[in-house]
């Protein structure tokens, strides 16, 4: 019987140089589309996929996060005196119960693989565990870690989430060779990272959710260097491929933003806006009115 994933790793350690200054006083993580930051979009996304305890790979400076996800009295008194009932609601679902939540440093910024490498003693020899990078946020009607999970008891093994990208976007992405291709799920017999457009197997990017193996830490504990000289996990999963244990990419259904770079940062923004009852009036028509005066001004 395979066991049910209720652990996922955070790897929210960088700078978040992109988007300086800002991110020189707060954490990229707690970036707000609309009025909740990006971190609370992953944590929701997790908890509808069944995941009880979360384990976040930070580094200095990140105090804010941790705070983030802490009860705040003073606060929670102000609005239940106040009667303010539903702000008092919504500031519930920032709330951790204690034990649910850990922390781990990691002291150099050695990759993607490397941050989750930093997890391993947190994650039991036959515990199957999430990834979720909160820079790719994904709007869909079923949570992407949820549709994951659900197509995971069918599989096991290891399974990424995948899209489609512009085949002169690959060089931005690890890229799927795919052995078997049946629709929302494929057989994966390798992955490149980061390949140039004419080496790439195909145009099926990685996307920054995944379900692993503990084997898969095993792996990183070789601290192979790929590309760019970091640790790359995409190295580690594709280790899996030539052991034999099966690897998948699922091709969710949702749309995913890059929340990583300014543009895809905006275009999260308008979308999310655009989704809200309690704005989407206001916003569209002034979207529209933007539009009509950049046109005239053309």
């Amino acid at each position: 019987m395979k066991r049910k994933v209720t652990k996922a790793v955070f790897p929210v350690a960088g700078l978040g140089t992109r988007f300086l200054p800002a991110t020189k006083a707060i954490p990229k993580e707690i970036m707000t589309l609309v009025d909740r930051p990006l971190i609370q979009y992953a944590i929701d996304e997790a908890r509808a996929a069944g995941i009880k305890e979360f384990i976040f790979v930070t580094s200095r400076g990140k105090s804010a996060l941790e705070d983030y996800f802490d009860h705040a009295p003073e606060l929670e008194s102000s609005l239940r005196k106040k009667g303010k009932t539903e702000l008092l609601e919504t500031l519930k679902t920032t709330n951790m119960d204690s034990g649910a939540i850990a922390y781990i440093r990691q002291h150099k910024a050695l990759g993607l693989g490397h941050a989750v490498w930093c997890a391993r003693r947190l994650i039991a020899p036959n515990e199957p565990f999430a990834v979720m990078l909160p820079d790719d946020v994904i709007a869909g009607e079923k949570p992407c870690l949820q549709q994951m999970t659900e197509a995971y008891e069918e599989t096991g093994g290891c399974m990424v989430a995948a899209m489609e990208v512009p085949k002169d976007k690959v060089k931005s992405y690890g890229v799927l060779d795919v052995s078997e291709d049946m629709g929302h799920m494929v057989k994966v017999r390798g992955m490149v990272e980061k390949p140039a457009p004419e080496d790439a197997p195909s145009n099926l990017a990685v996307i920054g959710r995944y379900i692993l193996t503990p084997d898969v830490l095993s792996n990183l504990n070789k601290k192979k260097s790929g590309a760019g000289g970091e640790i790359q996990l995409t190295d580690a999963i594709a280790q899996e491929i030539r052991e034999e244990r099966g690897v998948y990419g699922f091709r969710f259904q949702g749309q995913r933003f890059d929340c990583g770079s300014k543009a895809g940062f905006l275009q999260a923004t308008v979308a999310f806006g655009m989704s809200r009852d309690d704005l989407k009036d206001e916003f569209t028509q002034y979207l529209h009115e933007a539009v009509a005066m950049s046109k005239a001004a053309q």
